[in-house]
């Protein structure tokens, strides 16, 4: 029986992130209210108060669920076999196409992203951190192979998203599209050239 209960909560927690999203896509993270949510879910707000105990954290669960997307890219190209220098490229590429694609259609989800990155939330540290990790792990990769040069992996990896952070940050990629310079070919270039062995 508990198990079956505690499916039951983890559904309808789920339910509500997945129509706090469709609602933040309609009309925005921040005019959307819980009682809009429940309204959707024809409960009442205090039974979504029960999953959540503030807006905030519903706001939190589909900003996370955002970023899991973006996560789930960027592991995926380092279970890639073949060159790292390769990978490393189609990481940074493929993280600001889905940015991008975002701000394109779903300005408003967007909105959300970015808010989360400016106002530092925690889930936003532990993307980064997330992010890096699959970076040192490709130029480890890289390391064995011959491929990159680096004493530190980890150090190696904050540095290459650092210098291809306007690609990456939802907020200075759309503030800097109009710079017709450095490109992220021209970013990625300058970082896989500092990897390069002597």
């Amino acid at each position: 029986m508990k198990i079956l209960s505690e499916k039951k909560e983890n559904d309808t927690q789920l339910d509500i992130i997945e129509v706090a999203e469709r609602l933040f896509r309609q009309i925005g993270f921040q005019k959307t209210t819980v009682a809009d949510i429940a309204r959707e879910l024809q409960m009442s707000p205090a039974n979504v108060y029960r999953f959540f105990a503030a807006k905030s954290g519903i706001n939190v669960a589909v900003c996370r669920r955002i970023l899991n997307e973006i996560e789930a890219a960027v592991e995926e190209i380092a279970r890639r076999t073949g060159s790292p220098a390769k990978n490393l490229r189609d990481v940074i590429v493929v993280i600001e196409k889905i940015n991008a694609q975002r701000f394109m259609s779903d300005r408003k989800l967007h909105e959300l992203v970015e808010t989360a990155y400016n106002e530092n939330w925690p889930i936003v540290r532990e993307h980064l951190e997330r992010l890096d990790k699959v970076l040192a792990q490709i130029i480890s990769q890289g390391v064995a192979a011959g491929e990159f040069r680096s004493d530190d992996p980890d150090l190696s990896a904050i540095l290459v998203r650092s210098a291809c952070i306007r690609f990456c940050h939802p907020r200075l990629m759309v503030e800097c599209a109009e710079d017709p310079e450095p490109t992220i070919d021209q970013m990625i270039d300058f970082s896989l050239a500092a990897l390069a062995p002597a």
